[in-house]
């Protein structure tokens, strides 16, 4: 299987990945593996086309919240060992995304291995004790998850009766003796537990905290994943998790992508505009024919005059330096909830070899199959814009068609560029009450210590916490980029850098076609007045859907 041939060389170092420009929006989506906001606020992150799904548990005392439900999503989905294939997430480096899942899942590994032998300690020495409080809370949690504020307000008032009551039982314990001091032990231990945990707890927010905000100002401390470095060769689940690394960047780089019709290409964002240049081929000396040329033949010049894009006549800036490569474009259905890579002889390392892109242009251009696309793309906004302008050549009996249809991905939604804010309430002063005031809350809450605690011990076993607490569920054909990505068209300079690269590609595409056509005696002259028009309609300042037929 191609996904199998990859050579996985040993080595005792993950490599670096990273690319230069394209730190913003992998930096934002690596945040959110750090993140304590409820889960349900990814939600709000959904596109028109792709939605995530929270999952319910049994017990909301067992709920994830948002980071810890992220990283445990992507790397089961990115790294699992039966996944199903990616979308490439153009603009941002997927690895390094799953390096700071795995490094923020291994700091709350190791909070909840102390919180643990607290939980042992407070808690299972004095069982009947930790169940009670642990029922008071999730009999709250329940009652303050309900639409009323009136019965969350029941729940609090709850909590508070309970407290009263175990100081009343821990004064007139109506008998003494040995149980008599285990039941007041009971009632005590617990809470004594929680002030340790609170303190265990209150360091790793903090530590996560720091995290996230560094992530988003530019700097930060790098994921840490010393689980993924085998030391010796006996180490199989290292080297399995090194693989998979490598594997995931092995996909990142592949050539082919899959068209979804209204969707667009996956990853690349929906078409915005489409320009079609097709005319006959007629001979530029009457009675004699035109030397035989291929697509292939245009194609490769087109290549390599998308190249020197950024070399300008004028010292202007205008371009940086493209990315040029051939695409395979793999047809699937709307709906369709996965996607499949060409396997077989003809790739390798997720990669369709030279010879078979070459086939695909020039024979498999009409009816089934895939399809052969030159892709120039630009990667803008440190990431969070990513310009491709896709361009093809047909020839079907004696007509030669030209297409160049422009694709563009918008930033990462807002809610992975949010920094970490203290948490603080609004609350009336005590003498002028017309007048309020900000009271900065723990940074960790007791329920949040509660939730923490009880999640801990079943650490060990992610699946049962996936049971009890719920999780996140990935929107498929699931790609990182594409999956929370925005409009372009709402931020004003993103949408000119759009429609500006639009016309410099289109006359190189089309300049380059005259001179090989020139070059073979084909006539230019309506090639060249139809070019013209297509130079005036490119300049229309509106972007439209051109995956959406109106029929």
């Amino acid at each position: 299987m191609a996904d199998q041939a990859f050579d996985f060389s040993p080595g005792a170092q993950i490599p670096v990945q990273g690319a230069a420009g394209q730190t913003a929006a992998t930096h934002a989506l690596a945040s959110a593996a750090y993140r304590d906001s409820p889960l349900e606020e990814i939600l709000k992150a959904d596109n028109e086309w792709h939605k995530s799904t929270v999952k319910k548990g049994r017990f909301s005392l067992f709920e994830p919240n948002l980071g810890e439900a992220f990283a445990r999503a992507v790397q089961v989905r990115m790294l699992g060992g039966a996944r199903k294939p990616l979308i490439q997430s153009f603009g941002a480096e997927p690895q390094a995304v799953v390096e700071h899942a795995l490094a923020a899942s291994r700091i709350r590994k190791q909070r909840d291995a102390r919180l643990t032998a607290v939980m042992a300690v407070f808690g299972l020495l004095f069982l009947p004790g930790a169940l009670l409080w642990i029922g008071v809370f999730q009999l709250r949690r329940t009652l303050a998850g309900s639409q009323g504020r009136k019965t969350g307000a029941v729940g609090s008032a709850l909590l508070a009766a309970v407290g009263v009551l175990a100081v009343l039982f821990l004064i007139a314990l109506p008998f003494g003796g040995f149980w008599a001091y285990y039941l007041r032990a009971m009632i005590v231990a617990p809470v004594i537990g929680w002030l340790f945990a609170k303190r265990i707890c209150e360091n790793t927010a903090t530590d996560l905290r720091a995290r996230w905000d560094g992530l988003l100002s530019g700097g930060g401390i790098g994921a840490k994943v010393p689980e993924a470095v085998p030391g010796n060769p006996n180490e199989t689940a290292a080297e399995e998790l090194r693989q998979g690394l490598e594997k995931l960047t092995a996909e990142q780089q592949s050539n082919t992508v899959f068209y979804a019709g209204p969707k667009g290409i996956l990853g690349m964002g929906t078409r915005w505009g489409s320009w079609q240049l097709a005319e006959e081929l007629v001979s530029k000396e009457p009675g004699k024919e035109f030397h035989q040329f291929r697509s292939w033949d245009v194609i490769k010049v087109i290549h390599d005059r998308l190249t020197l894009l950024q070399r300008g006549p004028l010292n202007t800036g205008g371009f940086p330096k493209p990315s040029v490569k051939h695409w395979i474009v793999v047809p699937v259905g709307e709906g369709a909830a996965e996607v499949a890579r060409p396997e077989g002889q003809d790739v390798d390392t997720f990669q369709v070899k030279r010879h078979e892109i070459q086939r695909i242009c020039d024979h498999q251009q009409f009816g089934s199959g895939n399809r052969h696309y030159l892709g120039v793309q630009f990667t803008l906004w440190d990431g969070q814009l990513v310009i491709t302008m896709m361009i093809t050549v047909t020839v079907l009996f004696e007509t030669l068609r030209i297409e160049v249809t422009g694709h563009a991905l918008g930033p990462v939604h807002s809610l992975f560029t949010s920094k970490p804010a203290a948490k603080t309430v609004e609350v009336a002063k005590t003498v002028r009450f017309w007048e309020t005031v900000e009271r900065k809350l723990p940074l960790v809450e007791t329920a949040e210590v509660v939730r923490q605690m009880v999640r801990a011990p079943f650490t060990w076993y992610p699946p049962l916490l996936d049971f009890l607490g719920g999780k996140l569920v990935l929107p498929e054909p699931f790609g990182l980029r594409h999956a929370w990505a925005e409009q372009p068209w709402r931020h004003r300079f993103m949408a000119d850098d759009a429609m500006r690269a639009a016309t410099p590609v289109l006359r190189v595409a089309h300049s380059a076609a005259m001179r090989v056509l020139e070059e073979n005696g084909v006539d230019t002259e309506r090639f060249g007045t139809r070019s013209s028009f297509l130079g005036a309609g490119v300049q229309d300042p509106m972007p439209g859907k051109a995956d959406v037929y109106d029929v």
